[in-house]
């Protein structure tokens, strides 16, 4: 959605159930999607395409990206995924 406008820019597709969540980014660039189909997916803004995506063990409830854009922490029901973030590349790691 373009924020000056409201109109919607892109439609991210690309999940089996409903989103439970979306946070763009500080940088606005990124946006980070959660789902009930224990996915998330990363977003490039400018051009509406997936750069990544990562299996979660349960659905997020939430996410945030760090304030640096360098790490995205999801809130699952079963617990915390912690992903790292830099250029469009992810790394997950499991706690």
């Amino acid at each position: 959605m373009d924020l000056k406008t409201g109109k919607e820019v892109y439609t991210l597709t690309g999940y089996s159930s409903k989103v439970r969540a979306v946070f763009a980014a500080p940088d606005g660039n990124y946006a980070v999607s959660a789902s009930s189909d224990n996915t998330l997916k990363v977003w490039d803004l400018k051009t509406g395409k997936e750069v990544a995506a990562f299996g979660c063990d349960s659905p997020s409830l939430c996410i945030v990206f760090s304030p640096d854009n360098t790490i995205i922490v999801a809130g699952e029901e079963s617990g915390r995924c912690i992903f790292c973030f830099s250029g469009g590349k992810c790394r997950k790691e499991m706690n």
